[in-house]
C-alpha cells in the first residue's frame, strides 16, 4: 500500500499541472561525419587545427579542417549539429573501410565521404575503387541508419598535376581534372543507390577562376587583385581554398544559402581573408550549388 502511494505521489510530482503545457521534446543535434584526407583536414594551411576543440577527430590526431568551418557555419546559422571526423593523409575510402571501419560503425544522419585527389594513386584518374569503396561505405552505413544521407564530395584540380611534365592532366586546362573527378563522383552516385548526392567543390572551384576570383595558374604569379586557392605545394588548398570547399559542403548539406553568412563571418575573420573575399567565395559557393 505505502509503495503505491509513493508511485502515486511521485506520478503526481512529475505530471504538468492543469493547463500547463508538457515540456517541448528535446532536440539533438544531427550527427555528420567527414570521412577523407588531407583534403578533408585542411592540411598546409591555418585551417588544419583551427578550433579543433568543436568537433569530434575518431583518430584522436586533433584535426578541425573543413569539419570545424563547417561546425562555425551551422553555428552561426542556429543549426545544431554534432560534428566527426576520421582522417588520414594521402589515403584512399578503400583504407578507411579496411582498416578503419571501427572507428565509425555506426549510425549517422549525414556521412560525406572524400576520396584520394586522383581517384587512384597508381591509375590516376581510374575510379574503379572508388566506385567499390563508395557501395562498401555506403552499405554499412545504411545497415545503422537507413535513413543516413550519405554525400560524394568531388574534389579540386591540382595545378601541378595540370601544369607540370608528367601530371596526368598536364596539358589540358585547368577545368579539366576537377570535372573528371565530378563525372566519377556522378558514376559512383548513379552505381551506388545509398549515394544522396555530389558536393561539387571542384565545380565552384572552377567558377571561382572563370569569375576571375581566383588565379587559374600560380606557377605564373598570382594575378593583383586574386587570390589563390592553393596552398605552397599547388597540391593542397590554401585557406581560402578549403574555406570555399567548407561553403559549399555547408550549403549542401544543408540548405542554407552561403551568402547568408555575410561579410563579418567569423571563421574568414579569425583566418584572415577579408570580407570581400568571404563574400565573393559565398557567391560562388551558391553560384555553384543552385547549377549543381
Amino acid at each position: 500500500m505505502l509503495s503505491r502511494m509513493l508511485i502515486a505521489a511521485g506520478l503526481a510530482i512529475a505530471a504538468p499541472a492543469a493547463g500547463q503545457r508538457a515540456p517541448a521534446p528535446v532536440q539533438l543535434p544531427r550527427t555528420i561525419l567527414f570521412v577523407g584526407n588531407s583534403f578533408t583536414q585542411g592540411a598546409h594551411s591555418a585551417v588544419r587545427n583551427w578550433h579543433a576543440d568543436r568537433v569530434t577527430d575518431l583518430t584522436g590526431a586533433g584535426y578541425g579542417g573543413v569539419p570545424a568551418l563547417f561546425k562555425e557555419f551551422t553555428l552561426e546559422a542556429g543549426l545544431a549539429y554534432a560534428v566527426s571526423l576520421e582522417t588520414q593523409g594521402g589515403q584512399s575510402l578503400a583504407f578507411h573501410y579496411d582498416q578503419r571501419r571501427h572507428l565509425f560503425d555506426r549510425a549517422w544522419d549525414v556521412v560525406v565521404l572524400q576520396e584520394y585527389s586522383t581517384l587512384d594513386r597508381d591509375r590516376p584518374g581510374d575510379a574503379t575503387r572508388y566506385i567499390r569503396s563508395v557501395g562498401q561505405l555506403g552499405s554499412l552505413f545504411r545497415v545503422r541508419n537507413h535513413a543516413v544521407k550519405v554525400e560524394l564530395m568531388a574534389t579540386w584540380s591540382r595545378a601541378d598535376q595540370t601544369y607540370q611534365p608528367g601530371g596526368a592532366w598536364a596539358g589540358r586546362p585547368i577545368a579539366a581534372m576537377a570535372d573528371h573527378l565530378r563525372l566519377a563522383a556522378d558514376r559512383a552516385k548513379r552505381t551506388n543507390l545509398s549515394v544522396s548526392g555530389v558536393i561539387p567543390v571542384g565545380q565552384a572551384w572552377n567558377r571561382a577562376f572563370a569569375a576571375g576570383i581566383a588565379d587559374p595558374d600560380p606557377y605564373d604569379g598570382i594575378a593583383f587583385g586574386q587570390t589563390d586557392l592553393w596552398s605552397y605545394d599547388h597540391y593542397h588548398a590554401s585557406t581560402a581554398g578549403y574555406y570555399l570547399e567548407a561553403l559549399v559542403v555547408f550549403g549542401h548539406v544543408t540548405g542554407v544559402d552561403p551568402r547568408t553568412l555575410g561579410r563579418n563571418e567569423r571563421a574568414a575573420d579569425e583566418l584572415g581573408l577579408s570580407p570581400d573575399l568571404a563574400v565573393a567565395l559565398q557567391a560562388i559557393a551558391r553560384e555553384q550549388l543552385v547549377a549543381r
